[in-house]
């Protein structure tokens, strides 16, 4: 990893990209933290950190020139507060293929009044639900979300979802945040995690195996980052129906064994030794006799 120093910034290729905005291209340096960009003298419309180890956005000193931000293929699973304040000509940013887990950790991007175009691809959190209708309605002047164009129907829908004090208590369910250590706090330990079992491993080789696109792969790519097992509700409704039969099954053999048990003790007392019987007939009269 490499620490983003201000001879780095210095360094680094500056150049003006095709849409005639001056960009600096930080892309690839492994830099782990945003530092010292102060660096850079406010004199670049994009900045590129494309392609580095940084997990938290933040870090930013007063850049009123910066308009578009490249943030894809990093391990951003944190956006930092008061980004309106660092950064109040910020129209574009793109966190594409980054670690970012709950809609509540998109909240502060709500302050940021001049963003209109924001990319989440591959990020955990598009899998949860009502992700799109939540950005739009938590960021209403986004334009394009995901590289696709939010449509009039998705502002009313977002509008409708979120209105009044039952989309309030909807917006507050759903917006978990990821949860972070604080400083003088104390951690209580958390419980062991157990790794996926057998079956669940086979269901992902089947579900991957399967896959007859890539759209389908990134899809089941998404749903193992969000921690769901494709196929494991099937598997479970399965289960149930198994063991269903099996109690049937146990049933129907104790019912069996019943009949049999009856059946042997019949025949028991219909099979009794002739023997027997005739010593019973002769002492009989020996009995009345006297």
């Amino acid at each position: 990893m490499v620490k983003l120093s201000a001879e780095l910034i210095e360094q680094a290729a500056q150049y003006t990209n095709p849409v005639r905005d001056r960009e600096l291209d930080l892309r690839g340096y492994k830099i782990p933290v945003l530092e010292n960009l102060g660096a850079t003298l406010d004199q670049f419309d994009t900045i590129d950190f494309s392609d580095n180890e940084v997990r938290k956005m933040d870090g930013f000193p007063l850049l009123k020139r910066l308009k578009t931000l490249l943030m894809n293929n990093n391990r951003i699973c944190r956006v930092g507060e008061n980004l309106e304040h660092a950064l109040p000509s910020l129209s574009e940013l793109v966190l594409t293929n980054n670690n970012i887990q709950e809609l509540g950790d998109l909240d502060p991007l709500a302050s940021v009044k001049t963003l209109s175009l924001l990319s989440l691809l591959r990020n955990p959190v598009t899998n949860k639900k009502h992700y799109r209708l939540y950005v739009i309605s938590k960021i209403p002047q986004i334009r394009v979300l995901d590289f696709q164009k939010v449509k009039l129907k998705e502002r009313q829908e977002a509008e409708k979802m979120f209105k009044g004090k039952r989309g309030a208590q909807l917006a507050k369910d759903i917006a978990k945040r990821t949860k972070t250590f604080t400083p003088g706090v104390a951690v209580q330990p958390e419980k062991k995690k157990t790794g996926p079992s057998q079956a669940d491993v086979e269901a992902v080789k089947n579900a991957i195996a399967n896959a007859s696109s890539l759209a389908e792969v990134e899809r089941l790519k998404g749903m193992l980052q969000a921690g769901q097992i494709p196929g494991r509700d099937l598997r479970q409704g399965s289960g149930e129906i198994v063991e269903e039969e099996e109690e049937e099954e146990e049933e129907e053999d104790t019912e069996q064994m019943e009949t049999h048990v009856e059946g042997d003790a019949g025949e028991q007392m219909t099979e009794r030794n002739p023997e027997e019987d005739d010593e019973d007939m002769v002492q009989e009269p020996h009995v009345n006799g006297s």
